[in-house]
């Protein structure tokens, strides 16, 4: 056999060229295994799939899509990569993007404009094909996601950036319509604790109260937030709930805009030896929203509203994938309907 039919093991091979004359192929048969190893006939793909195992050579994906006209790179941007619900979202965004061939970058803004804005100038730099964002929801951010969407298709998650681009998340309205409805129907009238101003579903959530509220004949109770963009829910929730039950204000029963503010209501609950549940002997009842993945695990476990992350990150990443793909599809606010979870905090 000669040596284009069984290449043998080499050390430090760097390049395409390199790897092309290692496999004894033109560097275009090579780039185009590597773009699509479908486009390349069986025994082509073979012998340099065999030449790949025997020299441990990885093509530089970075360069490569530079020099594609259509990447195969989907760009994520999240507030923060450590908390469990966007962990799950990008995991579920990952497996979809991989079983389409594309490879999902994801990056983080840690809550902050101007790291959006720097993950923005990335994507574009190493020429994504799209992107999903979870936006901050500041004016400041606008500018820069125009850009974006000019440039590629782009599908917003967990809150909405405005009423003109594509975004699948959950239905507030039915979400906080379900819960509210659960608490007036099994106790007192709740009382609503929102979440800093970090993105719209702030304000969102606090309107799907007040609704809700009144349609079931009701007056809302809104307790006062800071005014703050701190993304450090549970401290948020700590604090506030802490400050409460010291001034002997506790509401009886207390719906969060969120899990996470909800685990520091419960902490604060606990120090302050009021005891959280349905029961007699129970002084509180606390809600959240979201089915946070910790939620089943606080003390005790955390009644809540369903979001469906899989399916949304699913929705998400099908939808960019088909304009990127060419489909002509109108920006819309696809909106899932979230289910009631009932736990022992209510």
């Amino acid at each position: 056999m000669t040596k284009k039919d069984t290449p043998g093991p080499v050390t430090a091979i760097r390049t395409m060229e390199e790897f092309a004359l290692h496999v004894g192929l033109s560097r275009p048969t090579v780039s185009k295994y590597f773009n699509d190893p479908s486009s390349v006939r069986k025994k082509t793909r073979e012998l340099i799939e065999e030449a790949v195992q025997s020299s441990g050579f990885r093509p530089n994906i970075f360069a490569v899509n530079l020099k594609r006209q259509k990447s195969k790179f989907l760009g994520v941007i999240i507030p923060n990569t450590a908390d469990a619900f966007y962990m799950a979202l990008t995991r579920r965004i990952e497996e979809v993007a991989d079983q389409a061939g594309y490879f999902a970058v994801v990056l983080s803004s840690n809550g902050r404009p101007e790291l959006q804005a720097a993950a923005i100038e990335r994507f574009k730099s190493i020429n994504v094909a799209g992107a999903i964002v979870a936006p901050l929801g500041v004016n400041s951010e606008d500018g820069q996601l125009e850009v974006l969407e000019s440039r590629v298709p782009v599908v917003y998650v967990d809150s909405p950036r405005s009423r003109n681009a594509s975004f699948v998340g959950s239905d507030n309205r039915k979400g906080f319509g379900l819960i509210v409805d659960y608490l007036c129907d099994t106790g007192n009238p709740p009382a609503f604790l929102g979440m800093p101003q970090v993105n719209r579903n702030a304000q969102l959530r606090c309107d799907a109260y007040e609704e809700a509220m009144r349609n079931a004949g009701h007056d809302p109770v809104v307790l006062p937030v800071p005014d703050s963009r701190n993304w450090d829910f549970e401290r948020f929730g700590h604090e506030q709930v802490a400050k409460l039950l010291s001034e002997g204000k506790n509401p009886g029963t207390l719906l969060c805009a969120n899990d996470r503010v909800a685990f520091g209501a419960l902490l604060a609950a606990w120090e302050a030896g009021v005891k959280v549940g349905n029961s007699d002997d129970c002084a509180l009842r606390i809600a959240g929203h979201d089915d946070h993945p910790l939620s089943r695990f606080t003390t005790p476990p955390l009644t809540t509203v369903a979001q469906d992350f899989s399916e949304i990150a699913r929705l998400a990443t099908m939808r960019v994938l088909a304009q990127i793909e060419g489909e002509d599809i109108v920006p819309d606010q696809c909106l899932l309907t979230p289910t009631l979870v009932l736990r022992g905090s209510a």
